[in-house]
């Protein structure tokens, strides 16, 4: 991995008098630069070997207290352990925020998994993102590799433009010179870019690993969740029936058989004379 050992190997068989020290002197400040990412690379790969693996996100030890504890109806004690600082996993810091959602909310049982599906992305997140340092020096390795050519091949015909008849044997070696960098600029790219795809997808792998042992960490607390009794339903209240109003009856309206009463007659009035006391005039 390291640009110093590589070129070490390269330069075995280079004349004699010119060592691998000498072909990075070669490459200038650019190639000081190279070999400086190269150390930093080296670095964030043995990093990403002892972080990205089984025993560090995921222990068996951790999954089979937490099975155990939620198993028994444990809540409170597993998200204790969950927040211990001696037991910061991935796993823990998952199945700490869907612990967290359950206690708080009325709704726990049904609403844990999506706190577990927001944490287990943002964990997930945090993973590729560790890995993006090592992407950026595969993509900026060759770049710089070519600008230092760049740079060395803009030298070397400065030099000849000092001479009258040029030297194809210097103009060779100071090309050559030139491409060091890139050399090293490719020594440095091809297995950053390699390692950084190889992270992301153990990454992968362990995400997937990770969702099937919580989902069913979080199948003990479903099946434990206590089951709240609906209320009864109140029964309707009878409204007052206003005053003056007759109460409705089910049945149709009955008529009345008997015969109306005749009306009375009605008196002869004042300015009407009886026809018996003209006669008897």
């Amino acid at each position: 991995m390291n640009t110093l050992i590589l070129l070490l190997a390269q330069t075995s068989g280079a004349d004699e008098g010119s060592t691998w020290w000498d072909t990075i002197q070669a490459g200038g400040v650019v190639g000081y630069i190279i070999l400086g990412l190269s150390t930093i690379a080296l670095a964030l790969v043995i990093m990403h070997v002892v972080q990205i693996r089984q025993a560090a996100l995921m222990p068996a030890e951790q999954l089979e207290t937490l099975d155990q504890m939620l198993s028994q109806g444990q809540v409170a004690q597993a998200l204790e352990y969950c927040y211990d600082p001696q037991a910061d996993s991935y796993l823990t810091r998952i199945m700490g925020a869907g612990l967290t959602r359950y206690q708080k909310s009325a709704f726990g049982a049904f609403e844990i998994k999506n706190a577990i599906e927001e944490a287990g992305e943002d964990q997930t997140s945090r993973l590729y993102r560790s890995t993006d340092a090592l992407g950026v020096i595969g993509s900026i390795a060759p770049l710089l590799g070519l600008l230092g050519t760049v740079l060395g091949m803009v030298g070397a015909f400065e030099s000849l433009s000092h001479t009258a008849t040029p030297n194809h044997e210097e103009l060779a070696a100071s090309i050559s010179l030139a491409l060091v960098t890139t050399l090293m600029g490719l020594i440095l790219a091809i297995p950053c870019i390699a390692l950084h795809r190889y992270f992301g997808n153990r990454i992968d792998t362990f995400a997937s690993e990770a969702s099937r042992e919580i989902e069913r960490l979080a199948l003990h607390l479903e099946s434990t969740a206590p089951t709240r009794a609906v209320p009864p339903r109140p029964r309707p209240i009878a409204r007052p029936e206003p005053k003056g109003s007759r109460p409705a009856t089910a049945g149709p309206p009955t008529t009345s058989t008997k015969p109306a009463a005749a009306a009375p007659p009605t008196p002869p009035g004042p300015t009407e004379a009886p026809s018996t006391a003209k006669g008897s005039t």
